[in-house]
């Protein structure tokens, strides 16, 4: 793996705001016989259609929480802290900078939260009261740290799927924000079933490589409902295919597949060499080159063929990572 972890992306190439709904480029990679087609993703419905194979899509329906607290310090210093999990008292967060224990910080609004210390892990355990109507009151939403600049109020849009409904990621699925309800009506028009399950995405998911051989991911929760679970098996059973929609949406199948459990924490770490028990297609982003993310689509387009179409994308003006364009690997 370590040549997908050397692909250089110019800074310039990096998507800072995303393309309008539904008008990304979209590189089709087709495995076997190998093709890239140079689509745009409104196409995505005739492509589906277009191969005769019964495509049942499934898609990631969390929400995310705007987690990005703006605080104060004692010292009158701005902070983002970036909210992670809560705990009875308060919660646990993320941010740069020395946190001393028994430190005030507020926010704009005069909310407080005090500093407990650290876990294990390196976070912040701050004691705060009511966190979550604080995040939705007052929280920013958390843009991934190469973007590279404040969020705005329009990403509150940008950064949110049109059918997100269950509160509880700190980062986006991003596969599913190019949809609009035009495109997923046109689905459902064409006879494309569409379903949904949930996973709330946590650090852990963006957390860089170092080592594929000791990474661990931490856990994060998934839920599908038994009702999606039976229309999953009776399409596979007739003949269909699963598209998952995201890295984040194939990992609750395959744990699924892996434990039985349609409910539970997943430490899934897909990665080379991996076989694929439910999802026979995956619309997923252009990924960062030492995340466990490019390890899941390598495994799932094999190595070589994720390269190639990496450097097919660059050749060309493909816009990289959460805002950046998308590919369907079939």
């Amino acid at each position: 793996m370590r040549r997908l972890f050397e692909i250089e992306i110019p800074k310039e190439r990096i998507a800072l705001y995303p393309r309008e709904k539904g008008k990304s480029k979209l590189l089709v990679i087709r495995r076997r016989p190998f093709v890239l087609e140079h689509r745009i993703f409104s196409d995505l419905p005739e492509i589906l259609k277009r191969g005769g194979e019964p495509f049942l899509v499934v898609m990631n329906d969390t929400k995310v929480l705007k987690a990005l607290l703006p605080m104060v310090k004692p010292s009158g210093r701005k902070v983002n802290v970036l909210f992670v999990e809560k705990t009875p008292g308060g919660f646990k967060g993320m941010a740069k900078g020395r946190m001393k224990v028994g430190w005030i910080l507020k926010t704009p609004k005069g909310r407080v939260a005090r500093v407990l210390g650290r876990d294990e892990k390196g976070l912040v355990l701050f004691e705060m009261e009511n966190v979550l109507d604080a995040l939705e009151d007052e929280g920013l939403m958390p843009l991934p740290p190469y973007i590279g600049r404040e969020p705005i109020p329009e990403d509150e849009s940008f950064y949110q799927t049109v059918y997100a409904r269950n509160p509880g990621s700190i980062a986006a699925p991003t596969a599913g924000l190019h949809f609009t309800p035009e495109i997923i009506g046109k689905l459902k028009k064409m006879g494309i079933e569409v379903v949904y399950l949930t996973l709330h995405v946590g650090i852990g998911t963006f957390r860089p490589v170092k080592d594929p051989s000791t990474h661990r991911m931490e856990n994060e929760y998934y839920s599908i409902s038994p009702d999606v679970a039976q229309k999953i098996e009776e399409h596979r059973r007739s003949g269909g295919k699963v598209l998952a929609v995201g890295t984040t949406t194939t990992r609750a199948l395959e744990s699924w597949a892996l434990t039985g459990s349609i409910e539970g924490n997943t430490d899934l770490f897909i990665k080379p060499p991996y076989e694929f028990k439910i999802v026979d297609a995956l619309l997923t982003n252009f990924h960062l080159p030492d995340g466990t993310p490019i390890l899941l689509t390598a495994a799932f387009a094999g190595e070589e063929i994720l390269l190639k179409a990496y450097e097919e994308a660059l050749r060309r003006d493909y816009l990289f990572f959460s805002y950046g364009d998308a590919t369907l690997i079939l």
